[in-house]
């Protein structure tokens, strides 16, 4: 009789559970990141509204540690997905910023290797894998991509993305 109980309990969770899971969802390799309206600005822009997306830029990372392209063009306003790509054979990421704080950030991560995070302005992308920042840039101006991983940053790791008019 116990067991029934339980079984019921379980059962009557996972029904709960089901909506809940998928209220949200993104395709896969897009991590739900929240409303945008809810989204921090930043210097370099937002957290980008999927359903608003101009285009996909795929930037591919490699051990080489460098980026190809190593310099991305968008419009002040725009929303675009990159899609980061990991063609390695070990740990990279993709995380937008203005070059203080992406300085910043990587002398932390020397600081704490193993730190976890998860930002709308970061993709975490094991090797072989693809993941998904999609981004509105608001301001005009030069800002930059860089992996963060010990080591990384400072072998030249690092992109640019020049926002227009």
């Amino acid at each position: 009789m116990k067991s029934i109980a339980i079984a019921a309990i379980a059962a009557l969770l996972a029904a709960a559970a089901t909506p809940a899971l998928a209220h949200g969802m993104t395709e896969p390799g897009m991590k739900h990141r929240g409303a945008p309206e809810a989204v921090e600005d930043t210097p370099f822009g937002q957290a980008g509204d999927p359903a608003r997306i101009s285009r996909t830029i795929v930037v591919s990372m490699s051990d080489r540690m460098r980026y190809e392209p190593a310099e991305i063009h968008v419009k002040t306003g725009e929303t675009v997905r990159l899609v980061a790509a990991n063609h390695g054979a070990v740990l990279h990421e993709m995380v937008l910023g203005t070059m203080d704080e992406l300085k910043e950030h990587a002398a932390l991560m020397k600081k704490f290797p193993n730190m976890v995070h998860d930002e709308p302005n970061m993709a975490h992308v094991k090797p072989g894998g693809k993941e998904d920042i999609v981004w509105k840039f608001t301001k005009p101006g030069d800002f930059y991509f860089a992996c963060l991983q010990p080591g990384h940053f400072e072998a030249g790791m690092v992109g640019k993305v020049i926002v227009g008019r």
